[in-house]
């Protein structure tokens, strides 16, 4: 655990199968970040991927764990930003391609027992269209839900701003998804997107805490690498403590062309912060 703090902090990196690497995650291919993050303290990394699967849990493990490092979550958000599949598609074969790649992710995340993610790839309603693409959506998340489960995983879904998808904004709005579904998931909350959504985050991190996998970390509102000094940040911290939360943080955050410094910035701000309340 890192020094200071009660949770193991995560830093986003990009799998080896992404086209490019995530303009929010560290810049090096994976087996050089993870280096240079464990050489900075951090405990661990949330793996974004584009089409891995199960069959690549082992090697994906041994790069990371190679550097004294631990995978906490599978992410997959370059199913969309790379591939522009998702789940709300007009074209069913789109549609079919983009749960296929996100079943692919929950049994690789299963393999390597952590959890997966589901964000942008959700998708983006067109005029007309949005009943019908909200159904697709929904029954799209029960099945991915249930593979995740199935294959030892969990679903966890996040709340993103209006201008990245149609669907699920805010905390509230989430639970209401997690709530009708058979199996277990819960949330990742994105400090970036609760600010977008004018969603106090103290109080969304308080209240939701318990049933909160991960807590993504950026500087509001520039969503850059955190600041020293940031008064918000003890104010997050003592909000996980007091929801109980017991899953980990991820910085995802721009890289401001270097992702060294800007790792090494966000690091001694949150280690920084948690020193202040102990």
């Amino acid at each position: 655990m890192s020094a200071g703090l009660s949770w193991p902090v995560a830093y986003t990196v990009s799998g080896n199968d992404c086209a490019a690497r995530m303009p929010l995650g560290h810049s090096a291919p994976l087996a050089e970040a993870v280096r240079d993050l464990a050489e900075l303290g951090y405990d661990g990394v949330e793996v974004q991927v584009r089409e891995t699967g199960a069959h690549d849990a082992e090697t994906l493990a041994r790069t990371v764990e190679a550097a004294g490092m631990k995978v906490y979550g599978i992410g997959t958000g370059p199913v969309a930003a790379q591939d522009r599949l998702t789940l709300t598609d007009p074209s069913p074969d789109v549609r079919r391609h983009a749960l296929f790649r996100l079943l692919g992710a929950a049994r690789l995340a299963g393999e390597l027992g952590v959890p997966v993610s589901l964000g942008q790839t959700r998708g983006t309603f067109l005029p007309g269209l949005a009943d019908m693409q909200r159904v697709w959506a929904e029954r799209a998340v029960e099945q991915l839900a249930e593979e995740a489960t199935t294959r030892g995983s969990r679903l966890l879904l996040e709340p993103q701003s209006r201008a990245i998808t149609s669907l699920w904004h805010t905390p509230a709005e989430a639970l209401a998804i997690l709530d009708s579904l058979d199996a277990p998931a819960g949330l990742v909350l994105d400090t970036h997107h609760l600010d977008s959504e004018g969603v106090d985050m103290v109080r969304a991190v308080t209240d939701h805490a318990a049933v909160t996998g991960c807590l993504q970390l950026a500087a509001a509102p520039t969503r850059g690498p955190l600041t020293v000094g940031d008064p918000l940040l003890p104010e997050l911290l003592t909000a996980l403590h007091v929801g109980g939360f017991t899953g980990w943080l991820t910085l995802e955050h721009t890289q401001d062309d270097d992702s060294t410094k800007a790792a090494a910035r966000s690091w001694t701000a949150l280690t920084n912060a948690a020193s202040a309340l102990s």
